[in-house]
């Protein structure tokens, strides 16, 4: 069994090209959400690449250039944690407003994999292995939303 996948279905992706974009801001948390993104997409079948951006800020950006370049979905990856601040609330809301965006203009699924916590070590589990890793969890639905939308068409 594998250590991100124990509860997830694994899907036949193949002639699907996805991305992966993730967040280098909190890399302790999202290379374990990278991880888990992964080892799912290597069982699928599909094609992807891994992008990085500095921050969860720039996810949307990127996502969409990386779309309008030909990929078929994106599993976008970041984590927003509380702070003393308002930053928090401001970077969290534009990045999950930014991505819906991109999504509904291009047609193409964008699964949010940002975890947006009050306390790190809730983002910590999150990133970890097993069942509850929310890298494996986006990788998943942008694969599954994505074969949903090409048997539409």
């Amino acid at each position: 069994m594998s250590d991100y996948l124990p509860s997830l279905e694994i899907r036949d992706a193949t002639g699907l090209n996805l991305a992966v974009v993730r967040s280098r801001y909190n890399d302790h948390i999202t290379s374990g959400l990278t991880a888990g993104a992964i080892e799912y997409l290597d069982k699928t079948g599909a094609t992807y690449r891994v992008y990085e951006a500095p921050g969860t800020f720039e996810l949307p950006l990127v996502s969409r250039q990386v779309l309008d370049s030909g990929y078929d979905g994106v599993v976008a990856l970041g984590a927003v944690v509380d702070g003393e601040t308002d930053h928090y609330e401001h970077v969290a809301h534009r990045a999950s407003e930014g991505l819906m965006r991109v999504m509904l203009d291009t047609g193409k699924p964008v699964a949010f994999g940002v975890l947006t916590v009050r306390q790190e070590k809730h983002a910590m589990v999150r990133s970890e292995p097993g069942s509850g890793n929310k890298g494996a969890e986006a990788a998943a639905a942008v694969v599954e939303t994505a074969l949903l939308l090409r048997s539409l068409a």
